[in-house]
């Protein structure tokens, strides 16, 4: 699998793409060391292959090594460079969601995950590395394959403890630390527990056979690193000395090296205080990273209180047992997977890794509960943060619930209550996969199950999926209608009207929504869906002609976010008061709300939000004088639609502002310049889209971050502008379906 040796284009010519696409690789937290012959020699593996795979025992330094090189070259690759860590990923299934994920990707789709990916990188220049893939080896190895069968300008840079073994791999065996490197690297660490450390004269001949015992191994040498803090070079040696006499026989050869990481893990584990040990053990039911907050409450108990849980997690700090990182939300750490995996085997001798899944599971539980109900607050922006990295430990409570028939309704509820993020966040493709597969198991028509079976129903609509959502939201009617379960019945009545809409049968959709708004009235139900069926039922009202009565309803939808801080239900309200404003004449009005809908969107990764919001933007703006520009959003909006789903849903009524556009563009500029400014916006990926939009115009004004008239635009959630016009004039709106 040879490369094409095609560089970036040039961005002065049409037909390239703007500019390189962002990449995903973590800051260093601290020096790399070292490693300069490897380094050079693996460019030179991916200046000869497509698949380069690094392989070694786990501690060796693969990660490092891969995310360096990858940084290093990043400029190379004009589409990103972009990594995707699999360790947390238990089952293949997930394999492809966690892909998306590491890609930026937003499906609202029904069609299978790898067709989203296909698709994306088909013709994209990008360099996609793959960390931690050996527990999903064959899995991995068949969609790496495809991959770059079909997507010819993909390179695949691997790490893993075992080659991928498919045709065109080249393998890059990393071995342990020279010396010299590895004495830097150990001098280098040590200097992060006792700052301007030098080993003395002394101290040197120490150093040196320390990290040869240690075999060079990057994290035997980090642990042992964070023990300077109690303890001096000759000190350790001397205690790691003679653990390897006594797990060797006595042999004073050095161990393999498998043997010395675990000896290294093993002796730090036994330098560790009852209380770390004991935390180090409980932390490995975390997948990914983790906060201060859920150790506490996890891993707390009467051996470990739970105000002590700081204290003693600053200590595994301290000795590399445990990492720090920062996040969107604040301050997480993980444990290493081999680190990890060896605290596993701790708890289960103790045998209280059931005690503990169940105690993570609850957390999780309770903290997707929390977050539903923040959801219909001003803290929307900060719980989609939060969910996105909690999401491999909400995976991970929910497989751990399906694991026993009794505790299937509780993944159920899990799945139904992250409605939001499925539907609001752009994680339909997952929510999909997980509301499908909870339902696989027969529990009772609870509470739980009637909850997945409407929102089952309202991600199918998203997705286009007409039968799948009637199969959904029939069911959940008819089990509600019989369990006297009036809230979920409310729901299915709402999500069926929704699919009225979309399906162009507006006398059935209002009918059905007005009855939804009635049945939430009665059980006194109020958040973001019931804003979206007032949303949505304004949205048939405004097709069917009555934009007065539309711009009313979407004005109260305004107070109550106003009231209680919420943005997502917002963004479709002024999308359909920006609908209105524009058939009454007030094209300015109608792009200040369309220009706060894109800023919305862009906060919550809202794919339909946006692709909506650009194509009505496209005929403001054509309305406004530029058909040019208009037809360059025009083709921004139709790049994005095979992410959403069908164009326009197949609607005559969603679809009737882009044909106004189109025809009065294509009068305008001729066949042959409106082409070519579609060509130039199918270019656009969605945020640069949105950069534009938002900028008012083209690249010009897209760069100085200024729209029409020299006016500032908003950047997000925080700095956006609120309309100039007054509530009563300043018109718009739709929903989510």
């Amino acid at each position: 699998m040879r490369r094409l040796h095609d560089p970036c284009p040039n961005p002065d010519d049409p037909d390239a793409r703007p500019a390189p696409a962002p990449g995903n690789l973590p800051a260093e937290l601290n020096p790399f060391v070292g490693r300069e012959d490897e380094l050079a020699e693996l460019g030179g593996l991916l200046e000869e292959s497509r698949l380069v795979t690094v392989a070694g025992v786990a501690g060796v330094g693969k990660t490092r090594c891969v995310i360096r090189v990858a940084a290093l070259r990043e400029k190379r690759y004009c589409d990103g460079v972009l990594l995707a860590e699999l360790s947390a990923v238990r089952h293949p299934d997930l394999l492809e969601h966690a892909l998306i994920d590491a890609l930026g990707l937003t499906d609202h789709t029904s069609r299978p995950p790898r067709a989203t990916l296909v698709e994306h990188l088909s013709e994209r220049r990008t360099l996609l590395v793959i960390d931690g893939f050996e527990h999903l080896v064959d899995a991995c190895a068949d969609l790496v394959t495809e991959l770059l069968r079909r997507a010819p300008r993909l390179q695949v840079l691997a790490a893993g403890r075992c080659p991928l073994r498919v045709d065109g791999e080249r393998t890059f065996p990393l071995a342990p630390m020279s010396d010299g490197d590895a004495v830097e690297l150990f001098t280098e660490r040590v200097r992060g527990v006792r700052p301007g450390w030098e080993p003395t004269a002394g101290e040197r001949a120490s150093v040196l056979e320390l990290c040869r015992r240690l075999d060079g191994i990057p994290l035997a040498l980090e642990l042992a690193a964070g023990r300077l803090r109690a303890l001096s070079v000759e000190q350790v040696l001397l205690r790691l000395d003679d653990r390897f006499r006594l797990l060797t026989g006595g042999r004073r050869g050095a161990p393999p090296r498998h043997q010395t990481l675990r000896t290294a893990i093993g002796w730090s584990h036994e330098l560790c205080t009852p209380e770390q040990r004991l935390l180090w053990a409980r932390l490995s039911v975390f997948a990914g990273s983790f906060d201060l907050e859920a150790a506490e409450y996890i891993c707390g108990g009467p051996e470990l209180p739970a105000d002590s849980v700081l204290d003693v997690l600053d200590e595994l700090l301290a000795q590399s047992v445990v990492e720090g990182e920062d996040g969107p939300t604040g301050a997480r750490y993980r444990l290493l997977d081999t680190v990890s995996e060896y605290g596993a085997q701790w708890l289960a001798a103790a045998g209280d890794t059931p005690r503990l899944r169940r105690r993570h599971r609850d957390w999780f539980l309770g903290l997707a509960t929390w977050c539903e109900l923040d959801w219909f607050s001003p803290r929307q922006a900060e719980v989609a943060a939060r969910i996105d990295s909690e999401l491999p430990n909400l995976r991970r409570a929910m497989e751990c619930s399906m694991e026993s028939p009794d505790e299937v309704h509780l993944a159920q509820y899990l799945a139904g209550t992250l409605w939001f993020y499925w539907a609001g966040c752009g994680r339909l493709s997952e929510g999909r996969h997980w509301l499908d597969h909870v339902l696989e198991e027969p529990t009772p028509h609870d509470a739980a199950r009637l909850k997945v079976l409407w929102v089952l129903g309202y991600v199918a609509v998203l997705q286009g999926d007409a039968v799948g959502a009637i199969s959904a939201l029939q069911e959940c009617r008819e089990e509600a209608e019989r369990s006297g379960d009036a809230t979920a019945l409310a729901y299915a009545v709402h999500r069926t009207g929704c699919l009225a809409i979309v399906t162009d049968d507006l006398p059935r959709a209002e009918e059905l929504l007005r009855d939804a708004l009635g049945r939430y009235r009665d059980v006194g139900e109020l958040n973001s869906n019931v804003l979206m069926a007032r949303v949505e039922l304004a949205m048939a009202v405004a097709f069917l002609g009555d934009l007065d009565a539309a711009a009313a309803i979407c004005d109260e939808v305004r107070e109550v976010c106003e009231d209680h801080g919420e943005r997502w239900a917002l963004a479709y309200a002024l999308y359909v008061l920006a609908y209105a404003a524009l058939r009454r004449g007030r094209p300015a009005r109608a792009r200040q709300m369309l220009r706060e809908c894109l800023a919305i969107g862009r906060t919550f990764n809202d794919l339909l939000g946006t692709v909506l919001s650009l194509e009505l933007l496209a005929l403001v703006t054509a309305v406004e004088g530029d058909a040019g520009e208009a037809a360059v959003l025009q083709g921004a909006a139709e790049g994005i639609w095979p992410s959403v789903g069908l164009r326009l849903f197949g609607s005559a009524f969603y679809g009737r502002p882009r044909a106004e556009c189109e025809e009065q563009a294509r009068r305008e500029l001729g066949n042959a310049a409106y082409e070519e400014g579609l060509r130039a916006g199918r270019r656009l990926d969605p945020a640069t889209a949105v950069d534009r939009a938002l900028a008012g115009g083209g690249p010009a004004a897209a760069m100085d971050g200024r729209g029409a008239g020299g006016a500032p635009t908003a950047g997000g959630p925080r700095g956006t502008r609120r309309p100039a016009a007054s509530r009563m004039t300043g018109r718009g709106g739709p929903e989510r379906w």
